[in-house]
């Protein structure tokens, strides 16, 4: 056994985080370095990941960090994800699937392959990385695990369905798994971020613009911040620190949970 493994197992925790080369996975990855866990980049983005991991080192030298390549929207590429990520840290503590994927189309324009892409990485993906990292972490005595939702899972929005539709599967899937995980000690939460300028949502809104006839961006996306209560949109950093309280230092009681980061946007 070599002496990271050792170090990793004896001292310090492990977290695996999804979707993590760019966005809000990347910073939950640099916020969870930056208090000591070793980190677990995977994502499909190998040019990015890397660097990603580069950074969690530099941020904590004491603390290792691995990118692991994976395509979720595979059969075999959540389990491969998590095997890669105990075999070199001997432990596997969080898991935290950020990972998604997103197009908008028009309702009536709805494409088998856009619908098979999203439930594959955001459904069928997210369980099975689940399942899989439930397992070394029922070894260990426990461990947490955290899921992205998002606002749309609630709401009625004709030009983004199948994304909407994935992730009120994710939030089913949250309950579903905290219940059947709780007996192992192994906690299940999810945190719905509000409007975020992530390349995803930027690249999202912008398809919604040109579905809805409007050729000004910038005052689209201002209407569309205007609806947000709080009067202003999310950082990456607030929705990660979120994020890392429930990884590390939330109570063991809280499980089954659905953390809204929204602004008011999402209200329960």
């Amino acid at each position: 056994m070599s002496l990271s493994i050792v170090t990793a197992t004896q001292s310090q925790k492990t977290v695996l985080i999804t979707g993590a080369a760019q966005g809000l996975g990347r910073e939950i990855c640099r916020q969870m370095a930056a208090k000591g866990w070793c980190t677990v980049v995977a994502d499909l983005d190998r040019v990015q990941g890397e660097l990603c991991a580069a950074e969690c080192r530099e941020l904590r030298p004491d603390a290792d960090s691995l990118f692991v390549w994976v395509d979720l929207g595979t059969a075999e590429g959540p389990s491969q994800m998590v095997d890669a990520a105990v075999r070199h840290f001997g432990r596997l503590d969080v898991l935290i699937n950020c990972a998604a994927y997103a197009t908008a189309e028009a309702f009536t324009e709805m494409s088998a392959g856009a619908w098979e892409t999203t439930l594959l990485v955001n459904v069928r993906g997210l369980a099975l990385a689940t399942a899989a990292a439930a397992a070394p972490m029922a070894r260990q005595g426990g461990g947490r695990i955290i899921n992205i939702t998002s606002p749309a899972s609630r709401m009625a929005l004709p030009n983004y369905v199948a994304y909407a539709a994935s992730k009120a599967a994710v939030d089913s899937l949250t309950r579903s798994s905290a219940v059947a995980l709780a007996p192992k000690n192994i906690q299940v939460n999810s945190v719905a971020p509000g409007m975020m300028d992530t390349p995803l949502q930027i690249k999202t809104e912008a398809i919604f613009a040109a579905l809805e006839g409007q050729s000004d961006f910038k005052s689209f996306q201002a209407a569309r911040t205007a609806r947000i209560p709080a009067g202003r949109r999310v950082s990456c950093q607030e929705v990660a620190q979120t994020v890392v309280w429930l990884a590390a230092d939330a109570p063991d009681y809280v499980t089954a949970e659905r953390l809204n980061i929204s602004g008011g946007l999402d209200k329960d």
